[in-house]
């Protein structure tokens, strides 16, 4: 998710044991977040200020060590309470899946073994405060004087630096590719490795998009004694935020991969990881730790889910845009919340909207939208950039950022005149670093030095819900309990990420024309390879997906027709 949609979360679902990631890039908005929620329970806050010379971890370490002691002492009072409807003691167990069976324990106290209610308050536990780390968002930093400081101030490692010294236990997310010099500095820190009970403090969780770079990146971890305890599959295209299409790989042959050699990888990198461990004098593993397969990526029924378990073994599947309509868990704005509670399929697409020049999915006309184009029409294209977090275009003999004013107004230069497709290229760029943030300065009414213009950016999925629900309710929708889908036709998750692959790869080829690259040429070919070889796989598929299989052979035959028809320029 963006920046502000779930910095707090852990607040409102670690209680009930409910695991949740937060995006910790930003250091300003977790200085602001743990001042907005020290103040709200009462606690001491010191101001951490840019002189500390190591304020972006300091304020990133900060923040996660009051949600670590704010969510134990929620634990403590959840554990103190007596069960009586209503309260959070019987919500924890109640938000349970039916199959659970400590909801089943649940459900035999309240028929009467009133003595399972001291064993049932030791099971409860924490859900994981995880952190993401969008690792090719790792700007350098300089001094004030100008000068670059040394690597570890850039902004992925001292967001990493805050997590590791951090006083609790969970997971970092490493996301959007690979960074060499981060996951060299993991090493540094202890936490990443067995103690002597062969417990890790600090776990690590790939974001990966297919198997073999999950075999690649594995290995690397482990030949460092680090173990990967999850490797997190997701869609390339039918996902929130920014997106990585890549070679149209399918997520159905992806996970195909991973089933196949899951048992394998798993037994190479146990192998490898006490190997190098032995070497450091570290604790080596006394079994195969656990190492999880998840997915997620335009999950929207039980049954997708439960088909994605079962099939693939997959250990559990992600949801997150539908929980942008869940306002007790996320953070929206009035206005947001209503752009993305009334977005159709249509008010839903894959934009250029990011500076980091990768696609990005985005509902519709929210306040970003309207700023920029009010922008462009009073002749002040761009974003006065003040946050620097995207600066990574070197053209102009320093790093600025796609979005920003001083760049557009360069690049608008340098343009013949009356050239509106290079214009609109230049010009449709978005200030993610503020307007990312935005939604929460809104929703709790903080005070900021800019005009507020948020973006919201859920997935294609949230358009098959129309509702704003309480936690109950998607948790209900997630286990089976409830459907909360609209009445809108929702096509099988998997035929929507095959039509948003070919909607793509339209786009792709048109821009490419009058005269595509041998390269651009090639990567269509591949592009379409990868669709049509998908498709095949999908019609093997369907005598195992018996609850869609009335819908999904003729979803797969109109499939079949985009395919033709994104054909490659001669």
């Amino acid at each position: 998710m963006g920046t502000a949609f779930s910095i707090d979360t852990p607040i409102k679902v670690a209680k009930f044991g409910i695991d949740s990631v937060m995006q910790i890039m930003d250091d300003y908005l977790c200085e602001r977040m743990r001042e907005y929620w020290a103040g709200h329970y009462g606690l001491e806050y010191k101001v951490i200020s840019r002189d500390n010379p190591d304020y972006r971890a300091e304020r990133i370490k900060a923040y996660l060590d009051l949600l670590d002691s704010i969510v134990k002492k929620q634990i403590a009072d959840i554990k103190a309470m007596s069960f009586e409807p209503g309260n959070d003691l019987a919500k924890y167990f109640e938000l349970l899946a039916e199959d659970s069976s400590l909801k089943q324990k649940y459900i035999e106290m309240l028929d009467g073994k009133t003595e399972l209610q001291a064993w049932l308050k030791e099971q409860i536990k924490p859900g994981s405060i995880d952190v993401n780390i969008m690792v090719a968002v790792d700007r350098d930093n300089y001094d004030e004087n100008g000068e670059l400081i040394p690597a570890e101030f850039s902004d992925a490692l001292s967001a990493l630096r805050g997590f590791a010294n951090s006083t609790g236990e969970g997971a970092v997310v490493l996301s959007a590719g690979f960074n060499r010099r981060l996951n060299s500095y993991i090493e540094k820190f202890p936490g990443f490795f067995p103690d002597e009970n062969g417990h890790l403090k600090k776990r690590i969780i790939l974001k990966v998009s297919d198997y073999r770079s999950s075999q690649i990146q594995g290995k690397l971890f482990a030949k460092k004694g680090l173990w990967v305890s999850e490797f997190r599959v997701e869609s390339g295209i039918n996902c929130g935020g920014h997106c990585f299409p890549g070679e149209g790989k399918l997520l159905g042959p992806v996970m195909e991969g991973f089933k196949n050699n899951w048992d394998d990888l798993s037994c190479m990198l146990f192998e490898m990881c006490n190997k190098a461990l032995a070497k450091k004098n570290y604790k080596t593993f006394d079994e195969n730790p656990n190492m999880r397969l998840t997915v997620q990526g335009g999950i929207g029924t039980y049954d997708e889910a439960q088909f994605l378990q079962k099939h693939y073994k997959a250990d559990g599947t992600g949801w997150a845009s539908p929980f942008l309509l869940v306002p007790e868990v996320t953070n929206l704005d009035d206005d947001s919340l209503e752009k993305v509670r009334n977005a159709g399929p249509e008010d839903l697409y894959t934009s250029s909207l990011s500076p980091l020049g990768v696609p990005f999915n985005v509902v519709k006309n929210t306040m970003s939208h309207r700023k920029r184009a009010e922008g462009i029409a009073n002749n002040r294209p761009g974003s006065p950039c003040l946050r620097k977090h995207l600066c990574f275009n070197n053209e102009y003999g320093r790093p600025l950022c796609t979005a920003s004013r001083e760049f557009q107004a360069r690049e608008i230069g340098q343009i013949a005149e009356g050239d509106q497709k290079e214009f609109d290229r230049i010009t449709q760029k978005a200030c993610l670093c503020e307007d990312l943030a935005a939604t929460i300065f809104l929703k709790y009414g903080l005070k900021y030095k800019n005009e507020l213009n948020p973006i919201a950016c859920p997935g294609p999925n949230v358009a098959y819900f129309s509702r704003i629900f309480s936690l109950a309710d998607m948790v209900g929708h997630i286990y089976g309990r409830v459907n909360l889908l609209n009445d809108l036709p929702r096509p099988n998750m998997f035929i929507k990420e095959i039509s948003l692959y070919i909607d793509y790869l339209k786009t792709q080829i048109i821009d490419s024309l009058p005269q595509p690259t041998e390269k651009q040429l090639a990567l269509f070919d591949k592009f379409k390879e990868n669709l049509s070889t998908g498709i095949e796989y999908y019609k093997g598929l369907i005598p195992d997906m018996k609850d869609e299989l009335l819908h999904l052979k003729k979803e797969l035959d109109i499939a079949v027709s985009g395919i033709v028809g994104a054909s490659c320029p001669e």
